[in-house]
């Protein structure tokens, strides 16, 4: 499989690189990853680079777009921060990469069981962690459900989970919000907004 030129990048609507995703999860998931010379591609572009999608997602280890996706070299700017959230740098570098760079995608991608999420539930304060974990909790205030306050915590998976989806949404929402140039695009079919969560023990992603 050859990495993407200017020319196929062109071809790519933000719906079919939501299929390209999609069908790359399913060959991850089935053990049936597409056929790619790594170093080819790495030849193919030493001299440009055209991705058709940025995917926003957390720095847990389980947690590598190339692969959950299969992916190879070039096909995806790649942003990785602890509970996938943005910050003014990070919406700077999506900028460059659909306004400059022509991908046609922005994908926020959480996970299940994601440990600055139950960082967040836990309201942990640990030095600079701290400031980190300030920028998630809002996604746990906007969790209602348990009300108990003995459930609203790391120990309930499931809370948990529905934190790190909430946070998923939350962000997309700021990525319109505070980046007027990525919400121009959108509304103008230049590209799609997305979320999704990634199942760690199952290897699905699911859209959103």
């Amino acid at each position: 499989m050859k990495a993407h030129t200017k020319e196929t990048q062109a071809s790519i609507t933000p719906q079919s690189a939501i299929e390209q995703l999609k069908e790359g999860n399913r060959r991850f998931q089935e053990r049936h990853m597409a056929d790619r010379n790594l170093i080819e591609q790495m030849q193919d572009t030493s001299k440009g680079q055209f991705p058709f999608a940025t995917i926003l997602s957390c720095i847990d280890s389980r947690v590598s777009s190339e692969l959950i996706f299969d992916q190879g070299i070039g096909d995806i700017f790649s942003v990785r921060i602890a509970g996938n959230f943005v910050n003014q740098d990070i919406l700077g570098s999506m900028e460059f990469a659909c306004k400059l760079a022509g991908t046609k995608l922005v994908m926020v991608l959480g996970h299940t069981a994601c440990g600055a999420v139950k960082g967040a539930c836990d309201h942990a304060r640990l030095g600079n962690l701290t400031a980190l974990i300030n920028k998630i909790e809002p996604a746990v205030e906007a969790v209602t459900e348990p009300v108990d306050e003995s459930l609203r915590n790391s120990g309930n998976i499931d809370f948990v989970n529905a934190v790190a989806k909430k946070n998923v949404e939350m962000t997309m929402d700021r990525i319109r919000k505070e980046s007027p140039v990525l919400d121009e695009m959108e509304q103008a079919g230049e590209i799609a907004i997305v979320g999704g969560m990634y199942n760690i023990s199952t290897g699905e992603v699911i859209f959103y």
